[in-house]
């Protein structure tokens, strides 16, 4: 954290809400958290620097976990990673997702099971696809139409590699225009509308190499309401049904990926995780029956939820 954020205090006395749940007020007037001074932490490594409190980033992950006992959660490395966020998150029992072959290979070397990451990205290099497959990731979504053939190619005819395939599913959410990534005009992920998505998918399902074990959606970020997750649940499980009716396939997982809102300013509001997942699952229950569908096991992918705070 930056200088100025050890010196200029909340404005309230105690108003010590945005900051991590271990901040305390010294007598001389600074804070402190987990116990340790931020202003001998300054002096000792220079600012900017990063404070995380290694006990509260593992309540977060437990909060999550819990609430969401059926479910993957995978916390989005590109929040914040570090060899020790690989450790919390991995002995939480957490899944990892990566958007680089720089976070997968800190990942790996921190030694996070490959199985349990997902690696995402919209202009993954051969190198992102070939590191990916050379440590066994588990899943790779794809976010492009090129993707599938070259995917495909650097897996090998003997191969077989498990991926998602990221739909836009017309959905506008979060606190910006530049960060709704769940609407039409924007550069990630293939479209619901225009029929992209249903492409890529049949051409997934084309290739022998990979295996479709479910579909993606990313709606956007710092999203603190509820109601446009379960807007997406329904347009997802409806596509979903539209591809066993077209293909006879059943597709066991859904991916509604992150964008939980965080306060930054007290009193702001923050997306509930409980809240969250209580709505979310029963959305989910409800959209399959009534589309015939079995109920796909979720992931969730908090990245801000965790770290930011």
């Amino acid at each position: 954290m930056s200088a100025p954020l050890l010196t200029a205090l909340p404005a309230g006395p105690d108003d010590l809400t945005v900051w991590p749940a271990s901040t305390t007020r010294l007598p001389q007037g600074h804070l402190s958290v987990g116990g340790v001074s931020l202003a001998e932490l300054a002096d000792r490594f220079g600012t900017p620097a990063y404070v995380l409190d290694e006990d509260e980033i593992r309540a977060r992950c437990r909060t999550y976990r819990a609430a969401f006992p059926q479910a993957d959660v995978v916390y989005a490395a590109k929040a914040f990673l570090s060899r020790a966020m690989v450790r919390w998150i991995d002995e939480e029992g957490l899944g990892l997702d990566v958007c680089s072959a720089g976070e997968l290979e800190l990942a790996h070397a921190a030694g996070f099971p490959p199985e349990r990451m997902v690696l995402h990205g919209n202009a993954k290099s051969p190198r992102d696809i070939e590191l990916a497959l050379r440590v066994g990731i588990g899943r790779i979504v794809v976010d492009s139409p090129s993707e599938i053939a070259r995917i495909a190619a650097l897996t090998g005819p003997a191969g077989r590699q498990k991926v998602m395939v990221r739909v836009v599913p017309g959905v506008s959410a979060g606190g910006h225009e530049k960060i709704r990534t769940g609407t039409d005009g924007q550069k990630f992920g293939l479209s619901l509308t225009d029929g992209s998505a249903q492409h890529a998918i049949a051409r997934v399902l084309g290739q022998p190499q990979l295996e479709l074990t479910g579909l993606h959606c990313h709606i956007g970020s710092q999203i603190t309401d509820v109601k446009p997750y379960l807007v997406a649940v329904r347009r997802m499980a409806g596509l979903m049904a539209r591809i066993k009716d077209s293909h006879g396939v059943t597709l066991p997982e859904l991916d509604l990926g992150g964008g939980h809102g965080v306060a930054y300013r007290p009193g702001e509001p923050a997306l509930d995780p409980t809240a969250l997942a209580r709505r979310l699952t029963g959305e989910l229950t409800d959209s399959c029956t009534a589309a015939g569908l079995p109920v796909p096991r979720l992931l969730i992918e908090p990245g801000r939820a965790i770290a930011a705070p």
